[in-house]
């Protein structure tokens, strides 16, 4: 599977948006300058994007906070057009619900990126079955669990320990002793980042 291989700080710079690439808790100020783009002439290319611009810019910051492809992330988008209610948020909570996520959202990585090579690595546990496969659904009620053999790795209370600082996923319940969670239900928009506009993309995608 392909994947970014780059700085994760170019990235944000060029979007503009802090889309937790990095581990750690940092703001973009702290290591980057989300006002001046990449690049050894960015202050000279400074310019505002048009709503065309803004729009794919939106689509950019979600598919890159994620981990996923062009192709995958516009076959997510056909499937959240299918369900009942507003498009956009039925997008936010598919990506909210692979498994890859939701191992982030529990604290047992400190990036999506660690968290899917965890799961790749099948280290992780989908209802007592390991799973590698990172964009695999997680449903409520399934529970997620770090394989034994692989509990006394240091990196999971520092994981843990960053997690606790970051804001509450109460639509995840997390055993931190045990190292296994419960996805209760899909978060609701208010709980997801409010510089998310998931309406641009919906009009992107529906030109």
């Amino acid at each position: 599977m392909a994947r970014y291989l780059g700085p994760t700080c170019k990235l944000e710079r060029a979007l503009k948006a802090d889309m937790s690439l990095k581990s750690g808790l940092r703001s973009l100020e702290s290591k980057c300058n989300k006002d001046v783009p990449p690049g050894q002439h960015g202050l000279k290319r400074v310019r505002e994007p048009g709503y065309y611009g803004l729009q794919l810019r939106a689509k950019q910051v979600v598919r890159r906070m994620y981990g996923v492809l062009e192709k995958q992330f516009r076959r997510y988008f056909e499937e959240a057009s299918r369900l009942r209610g507003s498009t956009g948020e039925n997008l936010l909570k598919i990506l909210e619900a692979r498994l890859d996520n939701v191992v982030y959202r529990m604290g047992f990585a400190s990036t999506r990126a660690e968290a899917r090579q965890m799961v790749s690595h099948k280290t992780i546990l989908l209802n007592g079955r390991p799973v590698n496969i990172p964009s695999h659904p997680v449903f409520p009620g399934d529970i997620i669990a770090v394989r034994e053999r692989s509990k006394q790795q240091p990196r999971f209370n520092a994981s843990l320990a960053l997690a606790s600082q970051r804001a509450d996923c109460s639509w995840v319940a997390v055993d931190s002793a045990k190292l296994e969670g419960v996805f209760k239900e899909a978060p609701a928009r208010d709980l997801l980042p409010s510089d998310v506009q998931e309406q641009l993309i919906v009009e992107l995608y529906s030109k």
